[in-house]
């Protein structure tokens, strides 16, 4: 059976990623780890060859940082194909532009307890 989740391969890569997080990646880790939504989220989860900065495998929702290479039209049109792959898996994403972290984190946040909320009352 293929493994689509946390694949051995990428580990190294991970691990990088987790060590190098941008300053607003550090922001939302504060307030997602620990479980302090009610919900447990990993940083920089491998589902099949993409990697994403924060997962909650358990809701399956995925949060994205988008920092200015993500406004280059390459790279736009590179994060739509990658985010329809992976909600084919069932992945909600959030998405939160660096300068809504570091400008009105609160309001951030509450765009992904909203998602959580919304999941919440789905299932």
């Amino acid at each position: 059976m293929t493994k689509h989740f946390n694949k051995p391969e990428l580990k190294e890569r991970r691990r990088r990623l987790r060590k190098e997080m941008t300053f607003s990646e550090k922001i939302v880790w504060l307030h997602l780890r620990k479980k302090q939504l009610k919900v447990r989220f990993l940083r920089q989860y491998s589902i099949d060859n993409y990697i994403v900065d924060f997962y909650c495998p358990e809701m399956k929702i995925a949060v994205e940082i988008d920092g200015d290479v993500h406004n280059l039209p390459e790279q736009k049109e590179y994060d739509i194909e990658r985010q329809r792959y992976l909600e084919n898996y069932g992945v909600t994403f959030v998405r939160l532009k660096n300068e809504e972290v570091l400008g009105n984190g609160n309001k951030a946040f509450a765009r992904i307890e909203e998602v959580i909320d919304k999941l919440n009352l789905s299932s």
